[in-house]
């Protein structure tokens, strides 16, 4: 006779995991001084409208010619001590990961995506979330001109916030709404 047991309840994400996941130039996704990089950044804020100052924020893209593959090189390893040597700044790797400092604040330097996936994937790991969040940040100011079948979905109020704006400076701000009034969409994997 076979038993069968409950499933394990889940256990929050948080906040232990942001002393040991981030890493130094996590949000270096560009090879150092290209000259099309691009900064994202953005606050990540709770249900009350507070910053989570301890947040990890990691972000996918495809490369700018359009390929998924990614590069190797964000973890890279010495291999005489086995210690950390961070990203070779040379090549783009697609894949960033950074905490949140002290007002919630995220920033990662990268190049625009292409036309044909112009987003970032954002996954969001904050205290008392009992599961990671996805989200995309569109490199857009308005979604007139995305067709992606995850936007059309949506009411036209809430596409609104996953537009990652172009700021004066050049950078785009993509703000996180965990919870509460302007929430940002976030989607749903399975």
């Amino acid at each position: 006779m076979t038993t069968v047991l409950p499933p394990t309840p889940s256990q929050t994400v948080g906040p232990f995991y942001g002393y040991a996941l981030p890493f130094t130039g996590g949000g270096d996704i560009a090879p150092a001084g290209h000259p099309r990089t691009v900064t994202v950044h953005g606050y990540v804020h709770d249900g009350q409208g507070a910053p989570v100052p301890d947040a990890v924020i990691e972000t996918w893209q495809a490369a700018p010619d359009g390929s998924l593959a990614g590069r190797p090189g964000s973890l890279r390893r010495d291999p005489v001590t086995g210690g950390f040597l961070g990203r070779n700044g040379v090549d783009f790797t697609g894949f960033g990961r950074v905490a949140t400092d002290a007002d919630g604040h995220w920033a990662v330097r990268t190049l625009a995506p292409p036309a044909r996936l112009p987003y970032l994937c954002v996954c969001v790991f904050a205290r008392g979330l009992m599961h990671h969040l996805y989200t995309r940040a569109y490199f857009a100011d308005d979604t007139s001109g995305i067709t992606d079948g995850a936007l059309a979905a949506l009411p036209e109020e809430r596409r609104a916030t996953l537009l990652a704006r172009r700021e004066a400076d050049g950078t785009r701000r993509f703000d996180i709404r965990l919870q509460g009034e302007r929430e940002t969409v976030f989607l749903d994997f399975r």
